[in-house]
């Protein structure tokens, strides 16, 4: 099977940060093609979204000659509206903040970048789209309801096509909930397994159980047995 290839789009006017950022970006991701303004890399992924090809994150800055990245960003959104951003800026202005508020931005830097929080930032990114784009074995897919599957392997939760992000604890109590489908966890157990520590505060344990039942409102899948604890009930096969 071919391996997936990454792709991102690196728009930047300066020259000594283009060549940086290129240089950082090629040791992660497998192309990056590069753009010195906005209205060149509006033209850039114009063209080749008219060849069905696509890129799976654009990094920018935001003040630059011809198109401004505000600018640039509403151009590459008519096209694709949850393309991923990283904004790589001068400085930090809060009305473009507010703009970017409601996108799909990952990250946002300002020069002088600290070289090891980007990287950090780029591998998360990488990781990201590779879990959106590697197929899944259904083997291992574990269908919790109608809109939210479970891959047991790589221990990710879905929501149809789009990965749940979650805590390290919200995760820990999800998989011990899978651990023990079709089976009522007490809450003891929890504090077990995820606190190693049976003593634990119910409120530290309702805080992140909250916060996990939150994130799959949409159906929730997460049933509480009062006094007795949680399960997730085995989908009956069709």
């Amino acid at each position: 099977m071919k391996e997936y290839q990454t792709r991102v789009l690196l728009v930047e006017d300066e020259d000594v940060a283009r060549k940086t950022l290129s240089f950082y970006l090629n040791t992660i991701f497998d192309e990056v093609v590069v753009a010195c303004d906005g209205q060149e890399a509006s033209n850039i992924f114009k063209k080749e979204y008219e060849h069905k090809k696509s890129f799976d994150l654009v990094l920018t800055d935001l003040k630059m000659p011809n198109k401004d990245g505000m600018s640039m960003i509403d151009d590459i959104r008519k096209l694709v509206s949850n393309q991923r951003f990283i904004i790589v800026s001068a400085h930090k202005n809060e009305d473009d903040l507010l703009k970017l508020i409601n996108l799909r931005v990952l990250g946002y830097f300002v020069k002088p970048l600290n070289i090891d929080n980007m990287m950090e930032m780029l591998k998360k990114a990488k990781e990201e789209v590779l879990a959106d784009n590697l197929p899944k074995e259904e083997s291992k897919l574990l269908n919790l309801n109608k809109r939210y599957t479970y891959d047991k392997e790589n221990n990710k939760l879905y929501n149809q096509e789009s990965i749940v992000k979650l805590s390290k604890k919200e995760l820990d109590i999800l998989t011990v909930l899978v651990d023990n489908l079709g089976e009522v966890v007490p809450v003891e157990k929890f504090k077990e397994v995820v606190w190693n520590d049976i003593n634990t505060n119910d409120s530290a344990f309702r805080t992140v159980m909250k916060r996990l039942k939150d994130k799959v409102k949409e159906d929730d899948f997460i049933i509480s047995h009062k006094g007795y604890g949680y399960i997730i009930e085995k989908q009956l096969r069709k």
